[in-house]
């Protein structure tokens, strides 16, 4: 491939980047970290104040991700946070760092336009802006941590759930929802069930969610299956299609997980038989669309087009039976012939 020099023509003022930064930060930042860092060198000689629900409207944020952002900046000593007595930012001070950072020298700060707003610190939990951060944790930390007395449970558990052996970032994300969100073992142990559940066994999405939980002052499992059941989409949009606006009951539950994940229905299968389930009954809806389901599955149905393939089939099959049961009909005429109330039995077999 072709080389190609950048040339620069344009009349315009500049925002400078050090080296340093594109060179040992840039790689492993993501995308709100490096444009808050941006806004804030962009920011430096600006008449203007500065604020957090200023940045954060701008890249169309949470007042929480800029200041995650931010956290993240001073734990990689580029920028120094300051607060005052009542614990609220009143400043921000930009670091001028060598081309490699010592860890046990911090550069001292130069002068910027100070921020107000109010913030909170690093690992401090307040109820209007709360930001939990994982701390940079050593060696002697996570030593400490793997010879508590539950933590080889934990991660013998956490293994099984994820199908891997721990690496030590696992293991610190572990520490950090353990300590600084004060989970409880019991909770760890549904917290990482819940995410398997759903196709999720990577750390940073595990983590999300704890500090989802914690924010929401969820401290027991029970708590916790009443969040999952509240927010998740499938179960409210399954309860919805069967004209139920309650939480789903603990079988109720267990009849929507049977169709995602054992019979391996999509949506709108399961939406479908929800439909017919409503047209035909008012009563035992979850039994009946499991019926219909059950017969897809056993039919063979993977997606909504092979539904119109199982209605021929059955339609076809009830046709054969009733020839066969009209002819039966007519040639033993003389004995006394059953009258069946179909509705009945339907109901009676959904009660059972």
């Amino acid at each position: 491939m072709s080389q190609f020099q950048i040339n620069n023509k344009q009349n315009i003022d500049y925002t400078i980047v050090a080296n340093s930064f594109i060179d040992s930060f840039l790689s492993d930042a993501n995308d709100a970290q490096i444009k808050v860092y941006l806004y804030l060198l962009r920011h430096i000689n600006t008449p203007h104040m500065c604020s957090i629900s200023a940045m954060a409207d701008f890249f169309n944020y949470s007042e929480k991700d800029v200041m995650r952002a931010l956290c993240y900046w001073e734990r990689k000593q580029i920028l120094n946070l300051s607060y005052n007595d009542k614990q609220e930012l009143c400043g921000i001070g930009l670091c001028s760092f060598p081309e490699t950072l010592s860890n046990s020298t911090k550069p001292e700060p130069v002068t910027t336009p100070p921020v107000k707003a109010p913030v909170v610190k690093t690992i401090t939990y307040l109820s209007n802006t709360s930001a939990y951060i994982k701390p940079e944790y050593s060696l002697d930390q996570l030593a400490e941590f793997k010879s508590r007395e539950n933590t080889s449970e934990l991660m013998f558990i956490a293994e099984s759930y994820l199908g891997k052996t721990l690496s030590a970032n696992d293991i610190r994300s572990l520490l950090f929802i353990s300590d600084e969100l004060h989970f409880s073992f019991d909770l760890i142990d549904y917290l990482l069930q819940y995410c398997v559940d759903r196709g999720k066994r990577d750390f940073r999405y595990i983590e999300k969610v704890a500090i989802g939980w914690a924010e929401a002052h969820i401290e027991t499992v029970h708590q916790a299956q009443n969040q999952a059941m509240k927010y998740d989409k499938d179960t409210y949009t399954v309860m919805s299609a069967l004209g139920k606006n309650n939480q789903p009951t603990p079988k109720e539950a267990e009849y929507i997980k049977r169709w995602y994940q054992i019979y391996g229905f999509t949506s709108d299968v399961i939406l479908e038989a929800c439909e017919r389930t409503v047209m035909a009954t008012d009563k035992h809806r979850f039994e009946y669309a499991d019926k219909i389901l059950d017969s897809w599955k056993n039919f063979g149905v993977h997606h909504k087009a092979d539904i119109a393939k199982a209605d021929a089939a059955f339609a076809s099959s009830k046709k054969k039976n009733s020839t066969i049961s009209s002819f039966a009909k007519n040639k033993f005429n003389q004995f006394q012939q059953n009258d069946y109330d179909f509705d009945a039995l339907e109901k009676e077999l959904l009660s059972n």
